[in-house]
């Protein structure tokens, strides 16, 4: 029995002798070290077809392997185990599964766990022969580590382990036994091997791709989650694209056998926005039917992963934004903005998500950072909502400190409260002065178009600090924008003729006057958009004869504001007044003996959302048509179509005729009081 024993043992030190020789046979060959960021391309060409051209070595290593076929090495190399194992003595031996593997086997996985870097991994596999799950496992283990690491230890370490010489060697082993590894070993080494930087064009990730195909029907729901996982974030290639065509059969047919929420995500995840609506409609109803199971993090992810798939359910998101505001404490900043993100992206929008949010976001304003909050307003202001609490928070906030914003969070700033058309109220005042004594800080350090950017967001707020205008509108400045990219120079005009408009009509008080050269100004020719047809129809019941007298459509004024109808009446008790007082043949001036009457229908992308406030360039609009005389009356183009015929007319008379609105409802007022 010890004569066995002995032999066996011995035959084993021979094979660990001929490994260890191997591994320094190959480290005298690859002698090329990688001194810049290309190493991993560098590197990785000897694991392409230039490493077949090396016959000699790659025979040793890899014989006449065919990569999806077991293998009479590794059959034979099992039953060697098995003979080593059942020769042991007996007390050697246990019931205990982990007792019955061979001694070097558990030693190896203790060793494994004990290494803290891919390198040390490589060093273990030169010390060992690894069977099949074995190096499924260091490849998973030496991504693991990978993981923990910062930035800068993580690039030295992938250039210590592209260069370490055992890394060709564990890539060949793994091609070499990949028909023997099971399905979920397979997918665990790909995702390992593809987020390790192994060129995905590569042999050893093309042959991993092969097996995976090959044994797709044996991939149970974990092993499919784990593959979902790999292939989601993978460059497209013939195989890519099989392996996912292969997937989307797989997960249709079994996926009445899904349990898990994550694993479900993932496989949506994966098959992306190209998937059949039917089978979209089939993966919303499975979703739908564990509900009751969803964590707040699965919450969060189902709508990340109708965003990748482009799949609006307004069920499921129901379903999800109700667990996210019941838990909103509990959701980290990275999270809470992606579920942002994904709203924009699905074009959903909820009220009282949005709302829950903005106050959670203001009572623990402390705990943010400026660049985190500017990024919250951003995302809100793309969703078209006005986070009134955090606005008003955040205005206090900077008040405070504005030194410490930079020039990117004071142009997100600008841009926001003025697209928001926020009402700072009495903060009014002290946050724009702020505002701007940040931006001439940094007037000498700012680009020319972030300038005219800035001064734009200040003249739609209606304020006009001097020092911007006047460095804006300096002949250096305007030399330096004439030199604007053709693709750029239809925006900059546009800013150009809004700064140009609110200097002439809101003519702030400013040390010299100002004017936009017209150069700038560019072709001013007004977009003239149909009047809505619903409008129209409902403006010429409510005015009855006298519409074709008094109704005029698609109105045009100072060349930028189109109006889509201006009703002209004279005002109530002057006409008389006006005729006594003019003298004998000289007609009386129209904007002194009548009322003009701006109708404006306005698009929901023109509403603050959930509100009828006006976003900023509405606004300024009306600030405008008021100054020129014009009575605004905004109809919300969501409310018009909304409304039925009889509602529609009377809110359009409310508007128009206000003052026999209130003559009919007083007498109702006084008949309730008595």
């Amino acid at each position: 029995m010890s004569v066995r024993v002995t032999e066996e043992v011995v035959r084993w030190a021979l094979r660990f002798c001929s490994r260890s020789s191997l591994c320094q046979h190959r480290s005298s060959l690859l002698t090329t070290s990688i001194k810049d960021k290309s190493f991993h391309t560098q590197q990785l060409a000897l694991i392409l077809g230039a490493r077949q051209t090396q016959t000699s070595l790659s025979g040793s290593l890899v014989s006449s392997v065919r990569f999806y076929s077991q293998e009479r090495t590794h059959n034979e190399d099992s039953e060697e185990k098995e003979h080593l194992s059942s020769s042991l003595p007996a007390e050697v031996r246990s019931d205990d599964p982990a007792s019955r593997r061979p001694q070097w086997m558990s030693a190896f996985m203790d060793h494994l766990q004990g290494c803290g870097s891919p390198s040390d991994v490589l060093d273990l596999t030169c010390e060992y022969s690894p069977t099949p799950r074995q190096v499924s496992n260091c490849l998973t283990h030496m991504w693991s580590c990978m993981k923990k690491m910062t930035d800068e230890q993580r690039h030295y370490e992938l250039r210590l382990m592209f260069e370490h010489p055992a890394f060709d060697q564990l890539l060949q082993m793994a091609m070499k036994n990949v028909g023997h590894m099971r399905s979920e070993d397979l997918a665990y080494s790909l995702l390992s091997i593809v987020n390790l930087g192994v060129p995905q064009r590569s042999r050893v990730v093309q042959t991993f791709l092969r097996a995976c195909q090959e044994n797709l029907n044996d991939f149970d729901e974990k092993g499919l989650s784990i593959l979902s996982s790999c292939l989601e974030n993978m460059e497209d290639s013939p195989n890519v694209s099989a392996l996912k065509d292969g997937m989307r059969m797989v997960v249709e047919a079994r996926l009445p056998t899904i349990r898990s929420v994550m694993s479900l995500q993932t496989m949506m995840r994966l098959l992306g926005k190209d998937t059949p609506m039917h089978l979209k409609r089939k993966l919303e109803g499975k979703a739908l039917s564990m509900k009751d199971q969803f964590s707040l993090p699965n919450s969060q992810h189902m709508i990340s992963t109708m965003a990748t798939m482009g799949f609006h359910s307004k069920q499921l998101l129901e379903v999800c934004t109700k667990k996210i505001r019941e838990n909103l404490n509990g959701i980290p900043f990275n999270r809470l903005f992606k579920v942002l993100m994904s709203c924009r992206d699905l074009h959903y929008r909820d009220f009282d998500l949005f709302k829950d949010i903005s106050d959670y976001m203001a009572s623990v304003i402390y705990i943010w950072t400026n660049k985190q909050v500017v990024l919250f307003l951003s995302v809100f202001e793309n969703l078209g909502f006005c986070p009134d609490a955090l606005m008003e928070v955040f205005a206090e906030k900077v008040i405070a400190d504005p030194d410490v914003l930079t020039l990117k969070d004071l142009l997100c700033i600008l841009k926001v409260y003025s697209s928001l058309n926020y009402d700072l109220q009495h903060q009014r005042q002290p946050f724009l002065d702020s505002l701007c004594q940040v931006l001439e800080s940094y007037l000498p350090k700012m680009s020319r178009f972030e300038l005219l950017r800035a001064v734009f967001s200040l003249c739609i707020i209606g304020h006009f600090p001097s020092a911007p205008l006047e460095q804006l509108l300096q002949n250096s400045t305007v030399e330096q924008l004439q030199t604007t990219s053709p693709k750029f120079l239809q925006n900059q005009s546009r800013l150009f003729r809004m700064v140009d408009l609110c200097l002439r009509l809101d003519r702030p008080a400013l040390p010299r006057p100002l004017t936009v050269p017209s150069s700038f100004l560019g072709d001013s020719a007004p977009v003239r958009p149909s009047i809505n047809p619903e409008l129209s129809l409902c403006l010429r019941d409510v005015l009855g004869d006298e519409a074709d007298r008094i109704l005029e459509e698609k109105v045009v004024v100072e060349n930028v504001y189109f109006i889509d109808a201006v009703i002209t009446k004279p005002l109530p008790n002057q006409t008389s007044a006006t005729e006594a007082i003019s003298p004998a043949g000289e007609e009386s001036r129209p904007v002194e003996s009548s009322q003009r009457i701006a109708v404006i229908c306005a698009p929901p992308s023109a509403i603050c959302f959930g509100t009828s406030r006006p976003r900023g360039p509405l606004a300024v609009r009306i600030r405008h048509l008021r100054i020129l005389g014009y009575d605004p009356v905004v109809v919300a183009e969501q409310e018009l179509h909304s409304l039925s015929d009889e509602k529609r007319k009377e809110f359009l008379r409310e508007q128009i005729f206000p003052e026999h609105h209130g003559a009919q409802t007083q007498p109702e007022m006084e008949q309730l009081g008595s």
